[in-house]
C-alpha cells in the first residue's frame, strides 16, 4: 500500500467535505450552536410555562370530618408538600358549588361544574353495580350453574367498557368517591381507639376509592398528586385520634425512617454524566459518519467522479483508506465538538437552577480529566467502526437519497444498542465486553460511575478494546471488497417492482440459490419463529403441569419441520431447479458417514468441557430453558431423542448446510459460505452460551459438507452429538468414576465431567477424524449464469 496515494485521496475528499457547506455546517456549525439555543428556548418555555389544573371530583365530601381538606375549588396549600402544586388540582364537590351564589361563579362554570358533578354520579352508580356483581361472582361456587356465571362476566366486561367510555367523555381526570357512611366511621373508630375496646360489630364498608384512567398522562399526574394529598391528610386525622387517646404519635411508625443522602454536587454530575455521556458518543459518532460516507461514495456517483478516481494510479484499498480516515476524521470531530457544546450548555443551565431537585446540580461540571481520556481512548474503535460501517453501506447506494435509506436500520440498532446501555439495570459482564457498541458503552458507563471505577472496570477495557478493533477491521474489509466490485460500483438504479422481481425469479431460476435468497430465507425463519412465540405461549398457558412436558416434545419438532425446515424446502422447490445440488443430496459412502459419527463422539466431550469453562462468560440461561431441560429427562427416552437428536438433525441440517450454505457460496468463497452459514446457525439458538456453541460447530459441519459435496455426513454427525448430549444429561451421572474409570471420567455436581487425560487423547483424535473425513477436496459451487 502507497500511503503517499492515502494520503492524497485524504487530503481530497477533505478539501470536498469542507467546501461542501451543507457537511461544514452539520459537522462545526450546527452543534456549536444548536443546544445553547435549544438551551435558551428550554429556559425561556420552561419560565412561560403553566400547567393546566386538572379537574378532580369529590363526591361525598359532606361526610369528610373536621380535619380541613378541602379549601374552596382547592385542596388545602397544607397537605401538598410543594406549595405551588395546590393550584394544579381543581376540586369540584357539591357542598362547595351549593354555598357559592350566582356572583361568585359565572354561569357557564356552574353549569361544567354541575355537568361534571352529573356525570361522576352516574360513574359512581355503574362502579357501585359492578362492585355488586364481582361480589356475586366471588360468592357462586361451581354448582351455581355456568349459565348464571356466564351472564355475570359479560355483564361485568359490559360495564367496565361502560366506566371506562363514560369517564373519558365526561372530561373528569380524577373522580373520589367517599362512601355515604365515612364520618359515622371515622368516630366509632375514634371511641373505640379511646375506650380501647376491641369491636364486636364492624362498621360499614367507609373504603374510598379514587378513580383515573392509567392510559391518560393526565390523569396519572392528577391521581399520583390526589393520592400524595390523601396520604398527608390521613396521617394528620390518624396524628390528631393517637393525641385524643393519649396514645404516642409515633405509633404507627415504629422504624421512623428518615433519608440521608451523603451525595454531594459532585458525585451527583458524575453520575448524571455517567447515564448521558456515553449515549451521546455513540450516538454522535454515527451522526458524524453517516453524512460524509453518503457523499464520499453516493455523491460520487451522482457527480460522475467515481469513474475518474478508479482510473487514478491510486489502487482500490488505497482509495478505500483515504476516504475512511476522512470519514473517520469528520466522525470523531463531529463528536467531540458535540460533547462539548451540550457539556458547557448542561453545566451553564444547571447553574442557573434555583430552588426544588434542579438546584443539587448547580455544580455540575465536566467529568475529570481521567474520564474524558478514557472517553477519547473510546471515541477511537467507535469511530472506525462507524466509519467503516457506513463507508460500506453507502457503497451500495446509487445516490445520496438511497444512501439515506441504507444507513437508516444502522441508526435505528445503534440507538436499540444504545438505550441497552444507559439502562439503569445493565452493568459490564465479560459477555457484554465483545459485543459491538454494548462493550464500549458499558465501560465508559463505569469508568464515569461517581464513586470511580473499580479494578474490573480496567480489566474489562483489554476485551472491549481488542474486540472492537477487530470489529472495525472486519467492517473495513468489507467496504474495501465493495469498492472491488464493479457491480456494487457502477450497477445502475432501477425501479423496483416486487410483480417484475417474482416473475423475473420464476422465469430465470437456477441449480442452485443466489446469495440474496439464502440471505432472505434466514430473515424469513427468524420471522417465522418470533410470530409463533404468542401462539406457543398462550397454548403453554392452557396446559397443565403433568401436560407440559408432552407439550415442549410436540412444539420441538413442529417448529424443527415448519420453522426451521420448511422455508427452505419451499424456497428450494419455487426458486431452484436443482433440489440435489441445492440441498447436497450426494451419496458420500458409508466410510465417510462413520468417519462422521466417530468424528461426533470425539467432539461431544471437547464441547462440553469447553462449555463448563466458559460458562463464566456467558450470563445464565432464561430459568425457562433450565425448566424445560428438567421436564425432558423425565420424558420417554425415545421421544426425547426424536424430539433432540433426529428431528434437528435432519431440519437444522436441510436449512444451515443445505438452503443456506449453497446460497452463502454462490460467491465462490468456500470459507465465507461456512462462517456465514455457521454465523446463522449459531443466531437461531438464542441462547448466547449456545450460540457460542453451535457456531463452531456449525464451521465443523460446513467444512464436512463443502468438503465432501454431501449433506448426509451432517447429520450423521448431528444426530451422534446430539444423542450424546441427551444421554449425558440423562444417564452421565451413572457411569464409573472409580479404579481405571477414574482417569478418564470425573463427577461434579451431579454431572459427569471428562478427565484431562481423556481430552489429550481426543484432541489429535478429532483432528485426524476430520482431516480423513475432508481430506478428498472441495466440491465447487456451481457459477452464478448471467
Amino acid at each position: 500500500m502507497n500511503w503517499r496515494n492515502v494520503f492524497l485521496i485524504f487530503h481530497r475528499e477533505v478539501l470536498d467535505q469542507l467546501r461542501d457547506r451543507r457537511t461544514l455546517f452539520m459537522v462545526a456549525v450546527l452543534p456549536l450552536l444548536l443546544y445553547p439555543l435549544l438551551g435558551i428556548g428550554t429556559a425561556q418555555m420552561t419560565t412561560l410555562f403553566s400547567e393546566q389544573p386538572r379537574r378532580v371530583v369529590v363526591l361525598g365530601a359532606d361526610q369528610l370530618p373536621p380535619e380541613s381538606l378541602i379549601d374552596q375549588d382547592r385542596f388545602s396549600v397544607r397537605w401538598f408538600r410543594q406549595p405551588s402544586e395546590q393550584n394544579t388540582l381543581h376540586v369540584i364537590t357539591e357542598p362547595a358549588l351549593a354555598s357559592k351564589s350566582s356572583e361568585e361563579v359565572p354561569p357557564s362554570a356552574r353549569d361544567e361544574n354541575e355537568i361534571s358533578l352529573a356525570e361522576a354520579r352516574r360513574l359512581r352508580d355503574l362502579i357501585r353495580e359492578r362492585q355488586r356483581i364481582e361480589r356475586a361472582l366471588a360468592d357462586r361456587d361451581e354448582t351455581s350453574g355456568a349459565d348464571a356465571r356466564t351472564s355475570d362476566a359479560d355483564r361485568l366486561r359490559e360495564l367496565q367498557s361502560q366506566i371506562r367510555s363514560e369517564f373519558t367523555r365526561s372530561g373528569i381526570d380524577v373522580l373520589v368517591l367517599i362512601p355515604p357512611d365515612f364520618r359515622q366511621a371515622l368516630e366509632q373508630r375514634r371511641q373505640r381507639l379511646i375506650e380501647r375496646t376491641a369491636a364486636t360489630d364492624e362498621p360499614a364498608e367507609s373504603k374510598c376509592y379514587l378513580v383515573l384512567d392509567s392510559a391518560s398522562d393526565k390523569s396519572q399526574i392528577a391521581a399520583r398528586r390526589v393520592l400524595d394529598v390523601m396520604q398527608a391528610w390521613e396521617q394528620a386525622i390518624l396524628k390528631q385520634q393517637l393525641e385524643e387517646s393519649q396514645l404516642p404519635p409515633a405509633l404507627t411508625t415504629p422504624l421512623r425512617l428518615s433519608e440521608l443522602d451523603i451525595a454531594d454536587r459532585n458525585l451527583v454530575s458524575a453520575s448524571i454524566w455517567a447515564k448521558i455521556f456515553p449515549a451521546l458518543l455513540v450516538m454522535m459518532t454515527l451522526t458524524g459518519a453517516f453524512h460524509p460516507a453518503v457523499d464520499m461514495c453516493a455523491g460520487e456517483k451522482e457527480r460522475g467522479t467515481m469513474e475518474t478516481l478508479l482510473i487514478s494510479p491510486a489502487r482500490r484499498t488505497e482509495i478505500v483508506m483515504g476516504k475512511f480516515l476522512s470519514v473517520l476524521l469528520f466522525s470523531m470531530t463531529t463528536a467531540v465538538l458535540n460533547l462539548v457544546s451540550i457539556g458547557m450548555t448542561a453545566a451553564y443551565m444547571a447553574s442557573l437552577a434555583v430552588g426544588g431537585a434542579s438546584s443539587r446540580l448547580g455544580g455540575l461540571t465536566f467529568p475529570p480529566v481521567s474520564s474524558l481520556a478514557w472517553s477519547v481512548v473510546v471515541l477511537i474503535p467507535l469511530a472506525t467502526l462507524f466509519s467503516a460501517l457506513c463507508l460500506s453501506l453507502a457503497t451500495f447506494a446509487r445516490s445520496s437519497k438511497e444512501g439515506q435509506y441504507y444507513l437508516s436500520p444502522l441508526l435505528m440498532a445503534t440507538l436499540g444498542l444504545t438505550t441497552f446501555c444507559i439502562s439503569p439495570g445493565t452493568e459490564m459482564q465479560p459477555f457484554f465486553s465483545v459485543m459491538p457498541v454494548i462493550g464500549p458503552g458499558l465501560l465508559l458507563k463505569g469508568l464515569m460511575q461517581a464513586n470511580g471505577p473499580d479494578y474490573q472496570t480496567y480489566l474489562y477495557a483489554v476485551p472491549v478494546l481488542v474486540t472492537s478493533a477487530g470489529y472495525s477491521l472486519l467492517a473495513l474489509w468489507w467496504a474495501i471488497e465493495q469498492f472491488r466490485s464493479e457491480e456494487i460500483l457502477f450497477g445502475e438504479a432501477e425501479q423496483f417492482s416486487l410483480d417484475r422481481w417474482f416473475r423475473q425469479v420464476l422465469r430465470d431460476r437456477q441449480p442452485v440459490p443466489t446469495f440474496s435468497q439464502a440471505v432472505i430465507c434466514f430473515v424469513l425463519m427468524l420471522l417465522v419463529q418470533f410470530a409463533s412465540w404468542k401462539a406457543i405461549q398462550s397454548a403453554l398457558l392452557g396446559t397443565t403441569i403433568a401436560d407440559q412436558g408432552m407439550f415442549q416434545i410436540r412444539i420441538l419438532m413442529l417448529q424443527q419441520v415448519f420453522l426451521i425446515a420448511g422455508p427452505p424446502l419451499v424456497m428450494g422447490g419455487l426458486l431452484t431447479t436443482s433440489l440435489r445440488q441445492t440441498f447436497s443430496l450426494r451419496w458420500p459412502g458409508m466410510t465417510r458417514l462413520v468417519l462422521a459419527a466417530v468424528l461426533a463422539v470425539s467432539l461431544h466431550p471437547l464441547t462440553l468441557e469447553l462449555m463448563a469453562l466458559t460458562q463464566w462468560f456467558f450470563p445464565p440461561p432464561p430459568p425457562g430453558v433450565v425448566e424445560l431441560m428438567k421436564q425432558l429427562k423425565s420424558m420417554n427416552p425415545g421421544l426425547t431423542l426424536l424430539a433432540m437428536a433426529v428431528t434437528p438433525a435432519l431440519c437444522e441440517e436441510i436449512a444451515f448446510r443445505g438452503y443456506l450454505l449453497s446460497g452463502f457460496r454462490r460467491s465462490q468463497r468456500a470459507g465465507l459460505g461456512i462462517f456465514l452459514s455457521s454465523f446463522a446457525f449459531g443466531l437461531i439458538h438464542m441462547i448466547p452460551q449456545q450460540v457460542f456453541n453451535a457456531f463452531l460447530l456449525g464451521l465443523v459441519l460446513g467444512l464436512i459438507c463443502v468438503r465432501t459435496g454431501s449433506l448426509y455426513p451432517g447429520v450423521v454427525f448431528h444426530f451422534v452429538y446430539n444423542s450424546l448430549g441427551v444421554l449425558h444429561d440423562r444417564w452421565g451421572s451413572n457411569v464409573p468414576t472409580n479404579h481405571l474409570w477414574g482417569y478418564f471420567f470425573r463427577g461434579e455436581d451431579q454431572l459427569l465431567r471428562y478427565q484431562p487425560a481423556l481430552i489429550c487423547l481426543l484432541v489429535p483424535t478429532a483432528a485426524l477424524l476430520l482431516y480423513q473425513l475432508t481430506r478428498s477436496g472441495t466440491v465447487s459451487a456451481p457459477e452464478i449464469s448471467s
